[in-house]
C-alpha cells in the first residue's frame, strides 16, 4: 500500500515537472520560485511579443490558413480576405437554375452575388451579358477576381461563368456539385475555356 502511495506521488511528480520547470532566483525572478513552461507546449496567441500587430497576424494566418485549407489553394497570405472568405461562405450551396441564393444558385447567379457583396458592383445576370461588359485579358494575365467563361466549341454561346481566384483554380456554382473550386486544368474545363475578362470597377 505504501509502494503504492509512493508510486502515484512519483508520477504525479513526473507529470507536474512537465508543465513547470524550475528557475533559480535571480535579480529578475526573486521571489518566484516556479515559471509555467506552458509556452513550449502550446502556441502563443497572447500577441505579448513585443510586434503590437501580433494579434491581427495571429488572426490573419489562421484565418488565411482556413481559407487554404478549405479551397484548396496555397496563399500568400496577402490576398484579398473579402472575397476568398465570401467564395468560402458559399462552398456547398447546391446547383438551383435560375437562383441565386444560399438556398441553391445557378453560375451566374453566384457571381453576381460574390461580386455585389465582395466588391459592391451589380454585374449582369447571364453569364453572356457579363462577357459583353469586361475587359478581356489573356490567360496567362488573370488575376483574383478575374471572370472566367466557358463553351462548348468554336461559334458556340457561352455558357459558364467562374470567379477566378489563383493558380489555375476558379470558383463557380456546377450542375453537378452546386458551388465548388475547380481548376483549369481539369479536362473538361481546359476543353471548354474561352476566355477571361475583368470587370472594371471605376
Amino acid at each position: 500500500m505504501k509502494n503504492s502511495i509512493l508510486y502515484c506521488l512519483a508520477a504525479a511528480s513526473l507529470a507536474l515537472s512537465f508543465f513547470f520547470e524550475y528557475a533559480p532566483d535571480s535579480p529578475n525572478t526573486a521571489g518566484r520560485t516556479y515559471s509555467a513552461a506552458t509556452a513550449s507546449l502550446l502556441p502563443d496567441f497572447s500577441g505579448d511579443n513585443g510586434d503590437d500587430t501580433h494579434p491581427a497576424t495571429t488572426r490573419d494566418s489562421l484565418a488565411y490558413g482556413y481559407y487554404s485549407q478549405t479551397l484548396g489553394l496555397k496563399l500568400d497570405y496577402n490576398e484579398d480576405q473579402n472575397l476568398l472568405r465570401t467564395v468560402t461562405d458559399w462552398i456547398g450551396t447546391p446547383y438551383r437554375y435560375g437562383s441565386n441564393s444560399k438556398k441553391g444558385t445557378d453560375c451566374s447567379g453566384f457571381v453576381t452575388r460574390v461580386f455585389k457583396e465582395v466588391y459592391g458592383i451589380t454585374l449582369q445576370r447571364s453569364s453572356r451579358s457579363m462577357f459583353e461588359k469586361v475587359k478581356r485579358v489573356g490567360k496567362d494575365e488573370m488575376q483574383s477576381g478575374d471572370l472566367v467563361f466557358f463553351r462548348r466549341g468554336p461559334g458556340q454561346p457561352i455558357y459558364h461563368v467562374g470567379i477566378y481566384l489563383q493558380d489555375g483554380k476558379f470558383a463557380h456554382s456546377a450542375t453537378n456539385g452546386g458551388v465548388m473550386i475547380s481548376s483549369l486544368n481539369q479536362p473538361y474545363y481546359h476543353r471548354n475555356f474561352y476566355a477571361a475578362g475583368r470587370v472594371e470597377t471605376n
